[in-house]
C-alpha cells in the first residue's frame, strides 16, 4: 500500500504558509488549525517544514522577536519528501530513521499531499484489525 491511497481519500487542501510570511503569521495557522506543522511554499515548491519545534528551538535561542522574522529563517530544511507510489511502511520508516513527524507529498506539479505519522500509523493499525476481522470470521466459518 502506498501514500497515495491516504492522500486521495482526503480533500486535497493543505494548510501551507509562503517563506516569505511572518513566523507570527504561521504559528497563528497552527493554532487556528490545531495542527503541529506546515509545509513552506516558495511557489509551488515546497521549501521547507515549519513545525512547533522550530519555533520553541528558535524561541529559546532568540526570544520573542522571532515572531517577527519570516518563516524561511526558521524553517526546516530542505524538506524530507516522498511522492504518491512510497509504500507506507517505507514512509514510517523515512519517519523514524529522520525522526520527523510530518512528510509532504511531491509529484511533478509540486505538493500533492502532506502526511503526518499519525496519519500513517492509523492507516497501519486499521490495515491489520481488518486483517484479524477476516482471519476471525475465516476460522468461525471453517
Amino acid at each position: 500500500m502506498t501514500i497515495a491511497l491516504i492522500i486521495e481519500s482526503r480533500p486535497r487542501d493543505v494548510v501551507t504558509v509562503r517563506a516569505e510570511q511572518t513566523v507570527r503569521e504561521a504559528v497563528a495557522l497552527l493554532s487556528k488549525h490545531r495542527i503541529g506543522a506546515v509545509p513552506v511554499l516558495n511557489g509551488s515548491d515546497v521549501a521547507g517544514i515549519f513545525s512547533e519545534r522550530d519555533l520553541v528551538y528558535c524561541v529559546a535561542e532568540h526570544g520573542p522577536e522571532v515572531l517577527d522574522w519570516r518563516v524561511d529563517r526558521v524553517m526546516t530544511t530542505p524538506a524530507v519528501t516522498v511522492d504518491r507510489q512510497t509504500p507506507i511502511l517505507g514512509a514510517l520508516a523515512l519517519m523514524t530513521e529522520r525522526r520527523i513527524r510530518h512528510l509532504p507529498v511531491v509529484d511533478q506539479d509540486g505538493m500533492a499531499g502532506f502526511v503526518s505519522i499519525g496519519d500513517l500509523v492509523k492507516h497501519r493499525i486499521d490495515s491489520i484489525e481488518s486483517d484479524a476481522a477476516g482471519m476471525r470470521t475465516y476460522i468461525q466459518g471453517a
